[in-house]
């Protein structure tokens, strides 16, 4: 199915914003997401044909990077880091309670309501709020196999969710998807930018007068 023309004009102002087309190729492929839920064939025809690009090219850059998703996701993809850190502090716990909690057994999974797909990612540079959690790309630090049940099960029921720090509420992948393409939803400025472990340095740099 093609795309719809909103979906065009905004491309099409992506791409003015570079000084080579194919700079736009990233926002675009989450511009896509955010009107199809994943990277689909229109999407790829989409950005080969705007750009100036074969459908193989745009399709090597879709399938190199994980944040770009092959197949339909959840309204709210949850993320669980399973590097070193996370999963010394429990993170391989926390995946592994939420996949037999939501049933899902491979990456990228989705339930069967479709509100929640499950992934095991990289490094969010989170390392501080050991083990993370994130849905749709907000942060949800020092989680437990229980919290994150419990996080699970309200995004699930449509109850309202707050990330740790961020924004002050979950927005859907989709609308997630249009702000990583570039274009501001006005929520930059809510909630906790930094929690306190994250600060403990600068803390003590101005205890010993060591800030400029």
């Amino acid at each position: 199915m093609a795309l719809s023309d909103e979906t065009r004009e905004l491309a099409r102002e992506l791409i003015a914003r570079y000084p080579k087309p194919r700079s736009a190729l990233l926002p675009m492929l989450h511009l896509v997401q955010s009107e199809e839920g994943y990277v689909s064939p229109a999407g790829i025809g989409l950005c080969a044909e705007l750009l100036g690009l074969t459908k193989a090219e745009v399709g090597a850059v879709a399938t190199f990077y994980t944040m770009y998703k092959r197949k339909p996701v959840g309204e709210y993809h949850v993320g669980v880091c399973t590097n070193t850190l996370c999963a010394v502090m429990g993170g391989d716990a926390v995946y592994a309670a939420l996949k037999e909690h939501t049933g899902i057994t491979s990456q990228n999974g989705v339930t069967d309501d479709g509100k929640v797909s499950l992934e095991h990612i990289e490094c969010n540079a989170a390392c501080d709020f050991a083990p993370v959690v994130m849905v749709n790309w907000e942060f949800f630090d020092n989680q437990t196999p229980e919290s994150a049940r419990s996080l699970v099960d309200d995004l699930r029921a449509g109850k309202p969710v707050a990330p740790t720090r961020g924004a002050s509420s979950v927005c859907t992948w989709k609308e997630a998807e249009k702000v990583l393409a570039g274009f501001n939803d006005g929520r930059a400025n809510e909630g906790v930018a930094a929690g306190p472990a994250t600060l403990v340095g600068l803390e003590l740099a101005k205890e010993r007068g060591e800030t400029a």
